[in-house]
């Protein structure tokens, strides 16, 4: 039986948690796999819930931590080098930029056969000054000329690592969408719709707006504020909205909508009556999508966004920015607006076409076809299982006599 390491780099919400978590679980018994992880960050959500639900036990390495920290980073390296000496992987898979380094740098050190890696997204823009973004590059494309095979999760994601900041080339890449288990958005509707709307004091004829993730730069809630602002002035619609997630920009998000003129309601200043609700972190996230309208997200910088697949699983229309490999997981105006970024008005102009019920029924219904259709788990573990044959066995492998190897160039 091949062994598979699975590096991450730490258990925080979002799409790398439930890749890793999936592949581990689902490969199996043709694969055997040891998960690993670093450190998640105190303001970050905990995502080890779904490696419990699942039975995995991840061993954690409290050194590998998101900021760089040249002692941490080095003991990192010694104990997944220890690792491999002693699980003697066949493969070792690595998700995201920190574990994308270290473990491969391990591996390659190591001599580990297949040496495969993730990106979930990038550092390249928006991020870091030219001279530190330079840097990474230059690491990175020094990584994937050691690397096995470099997996992209969309086709725009695949162009810019390739071709835009040709860290690799298309030979020595292959598409590979996520996949998760999405029955749950599908599952008690009504009554989680109830629940969600009571507990936040959401009236009937008031349409809520969700945006969901790290508060972060990158995510520009700002552009969130400013267009929740300006729809105010495009409609009499009620509105409110909800900020979900936490981050090292709560504070100054939460300032910038009152100095706005937006009223707000978080964790240490309740309001039920505010138009803007910091939620913090929610787990069920299944229920908070079955009480919102509409799914907004504002990024400057993305690789596959989580929120958008789930919230088209669940039904609910969206409003985003056309950044990273959006257009690869949405169907723009059948099932989302896709607005340029830092385009406050474009945004705007797209929540008051969707305080329209019928368009955001017919919008929904066309998204959660889609997003069950392409994102399901099980097509995931497939993809990547044929993945691990062809490397393992480039010449002969149990599917090549079978049928093409469709990941060369899978597309959504």
């Amino acid at each position: 039986m091949p062994k598979v390491l699975r590096i991450i780099n730490r258990l925080n919400l979002g799409g790398p948690t439930y890749n890793a978590a999936y592949l581990t679980k689902y490969l199996e018994p043709e694969f055997e796999t040891l998960l690993v992880a670093g450190q998640k960050l105190e303001s970050e959500g905990c995502s080890k819930y779904i490696l419990d639900d699942l039975g995995i036990r991840p061993i954690i390495i409290p050194e590998m931590k998101r900021e760089i920290n040249l002692f941490d980073d080095y003991k990192a390296y010694i104990k997944i080098k220890k690792l491999i000496r002693e699980f003697e992987p066949d493969v070792v898979h690595t998700h995201a930029s920190k574990a994308g380094f270290i473990g491969r740098l391990a591996a390659i050190n190591s001599n580990v056969p297949v040496i495969v890696h993730t990106f979930h997204g990038h550092v390249f823009h928006s991020y870091f000054g030219k001279l530190k973004t330079s840097f990474f590059k230059f690491i990175e494309r020094y990584l994937a000329s050691k690397t096995t095979k470099i997996i992209t999760l969309s086709e725009k994601q695949e162009q810019e690592i390739c071709d835009e900041h040709k860290i690799c080339s298309k030979d020595k890449s292959n598409i590979v969408p996520l996949g998760f288990d999405l029955n749950r958005f599908s599952e008690n509707v009504d009554d989680k719709r109830i629940s969600f709307r009571q507990q936040y004091n959401i009236k009937d004829d008031e349409m809520a707006i969700g945006i969901i993730g790290r508060l972060v730069p990158v995510k520009n809630h700002t552009l969130f504020i400013d267009s929740l602002i300006e729809t105010k002035k495009k409609t009499a619609k009620k509105l409110k909205s909800f900020i979900i997630g936490d981050g090292e920009d709560k504070e100054s998000i939460i300032n910038y909508a009152k100095m706005n003129g937006l009223s707000v309601s978080y964790q240490e200043e309740k309001n039920e009556n505010a138009e803007l609700v910091f939620t913090s972190w929610i787990t069920e996230i299944d229920t908070a999508l079955a009480g919102l309208d509409v799914i907004a997200m504002t990024s400057n910088n993305e690789g596959t966004p989580v929120s958008l697949i789930e919230a088209q699983a669940a039904g609910k229309p969206i409003v985003t920015t056309n950044v990273g490999g959006v257009e690869n997981i949405v169907i723009p105006n059948r099932s989302a607006f896709v607005c340029p970024p830092h385009d406050a008005n474009c945004f705007s102009d797209c929540l008051v076409k969707l305080t329209n019920p019928e368009l955001r029924q017919s919008m929904g219904a066309s998204g959660k076809n889609f997003g069950v259709e392409k994102f399901h788990f099980s097509r995931l573990t497939s993809d990547i299982r044929q993945l691990y044959y062809n490397l393992l066995n480039p010449v002969e492998n149990r599917f090549n006599s079978a049928m093409p190897n469709p990941l060369s160039r899978s597309k959504i």
